[in-house]
């Protein structure tokens, strides 16, 4: 059976904001709940529920930001989004997202994997299994983080589970060496390089004649792909020989390690056939426990991190006529509550907002994706979804 429509992605680019950004104070517009805010949370938001620290009868609070119409679509985005409301007729918003999961490490497992433990491969890994790489020298999956930190799960989120390791992300850095010990050692030519592996992997293949360990083809495929990457990877990784404009477009900070470099990064992956590039940025879990997680000062400063860069890459790669073939998805591993976080019943020292699994927003543009599109809604305050559900198999 033919499909309803023509498969058009070539390769994805997965924006991911470890921590959860707080939909209600980007995208979904809630005036009703500006009318509560400061007021004790009602009863039936909190019977029967759980939450990861709300405890005893929380204040509700209001939208942190300002929200107006954009584009042709007249869709609502907060005034912590002023580059991507200019590109807001690109993008489908899907603002009824849920999950089952109120805890980092399970739920961003079950947005990455399709379940909250351990073991299962990545959305990555099966997409390089399936489609493999149009670019035989460099990774068909690749890693990127910014933040200062890992996400929660670890790299278990871009793991390949039970498929061969060969279809596990390979995670790279925008400062320093892009892969660690990726240069060969002073004395060390070439040519001696190369003998080096095809000994190594003459071993191997006698080993695997005699085990038949499918682990062990992925150890020789992962000795040739190393080869190979020591020419291609440093050229495909260094954004010193992009054009003054495009670093200016994409915010930049050449030899730095930041989410501006990822994102311009993630264009020259796949304009090189790289099949699919995960980016994780850290530090959006705005508990409101310290300025840096407050969801009017910390959580502003993430969104000025990442804003011009995400709206460049979409403006990059439609110039360059890639973006009809390049899925973009942007999103976190659940939502925040339309309540203030307290902890024990004490208010926090600054404004927070809680895990929520029952409502946030993902966006997504390019390949195909129905441009200027809102998909969903949630309740008055936010708190529920109403309509288009969506889940993380989905």
């Amino acid at each position: 059976t033919l499909p309803q429509f023509a498969a058009k992605a070539k390769s994805v680019i997965y924006l991911h904001m470890a921590g959860a950004p707080s939909q209600l104070e980007l995208f979904d517009f809630k005036p009703e709940l500006a009318k509560m805010d400061g007021q004790n949370c009602p009863p039936s938001l909190l019977e029967g529920k759980r939450f990861a620290f709300i405890r005893g009868v929380p204040k509700m609070l209001g939208p942190q930001a300002k929200f107006s119409q954009h584009g042709q679509s007249g869709l609502w985005l907060s005034e912590n989004l002023p580059h991507l409301a200019t590109v807001a007729d690109e993008i489908t918003v899907l603002k009824a997202c849920t999950t089952d999961q109120f805890n980092h490490a399970p739920a961003q497992l079950l947005v990455h994997t399709g379940g909250p433990r351990l073991g299962r491969p990545s959305i990555g890994s099966w997409v390089t299994y399936g489609l493999g790489t149009e670019n035989q020298n460099l990774p068909g999956f690749v890693v990127l983080t910014s933040g200062g930190r890992n996400p929660d799960a670890g790299k278990s989120v871009w793991g390949s589970g039970f498929l061969p390791s060969v279809y596990q992300g390979v995670q790279c850095r925008s400062e320093g060496e892009p892969v660690l010990f990726l240069k060969d050692p002073d004395g060390m030519s070439r040519d001696l390089r190369k003998a080096s592996i095809d000994a190594i992997n003459e071993v191997n293949m006698q080993e695997y004649e005699e085990y038949k360990d499918p682990e062990i083809l992925s150890r020789i495929s992962q000795y040739e792909m190393a080869y190979k990457m020591q020419i291609s990877v440093p050229e495909v990784m260094n954004i010193n020989n992009e054009p003054q404009y495009i670093h200016d477009m994409y915010g930049t900070k050449p030899g730095q390690s930041c989410f501006a470099n990822n994102v311009l990064l993630a264009r020259k992956l796949v304009e090189k056939g790289v099949r699919f590039v995960q980016l994780f940025d850290w530090g959006w879990d705005s508990h409101g426990t310290d300025e840096s997680l407050a969801i009017d000062v910390g959580f502003i400063n993430k969104c000025r991190q990442v804003d011009k860069a995400c709206t460049a890459l979409l403006l990059d790669l439609k110039q360059r006529g890639l973006l009809e073939e390049t899925l973009v998805v942007w999103g976190g591993e659940f939502g925040r509550t339309p309540m203030q976080e307290n902890r024990e019943g004490k208010t926090m020292p600054f404004k927070g907002r809680d895990h929520h699994t029952e409502a946030f927003t993902i966006w997504m543009a390019g390949a195909g994706i129905k441009k200027g599109f809102t998909y969903g809604e949630t309740d008055e305050i936010g708190y529920s979804t109403i309509s288009g559900k969506t889940e993380p198999f989905d």
